[in-house]
């Protein structure tokens, strides 16, 4: 799904990765991606500004819904260069974290 708020980022050139330190899923994807030059990792919880340009992309994707429907934030989010949204680290040629339990929910549950 491409996400017109896209558009708002900074840099076009890179695949975005919105996601937390403090979220496991997070932290295992921004090991993979740490020095790559085609991704850029913007750290939600970091300052207001990516919490924000987060949410515009949450709010307007329905990627999400799923994730709002059941109480999960939605990181790792990743925008790829032409404003596609995706949840699925697959899709961008990542792995995913190998399944551990719950994912992190609203709540703070299932962390």
């Amino acid at each position: 799904q491409k996400n017109p708020a896209y558009g708002e980022q900074e840099d076009h050139s890179v695949i975005t990765v919105y996601g937390m330190p403090t979220c496991p899923d997070c932290a295992y994807v921004d090991a993979q991606i740490a020095d790559h030059p085609s991704f850029q990792f913007v750290d939600v919880g970091a300052h207001v500004k990516n919490l924000k340009a987060f949410l515009r992309v949450r709010d307007k994707s329905p990627v999400f819904d799923d994730a709002k429907e059941n109480g999960y934030a939605g990181i790792p989010c990743f925008v790829l260069a032409d404003g596609t949204v995706t949840l699925s680290p697959e899709a961008v040629g990542l792995q995913p974290k190998p399944a551990e339990g719950k994912a992190c929910r609203l709540d703070g549950s299932g962390c």
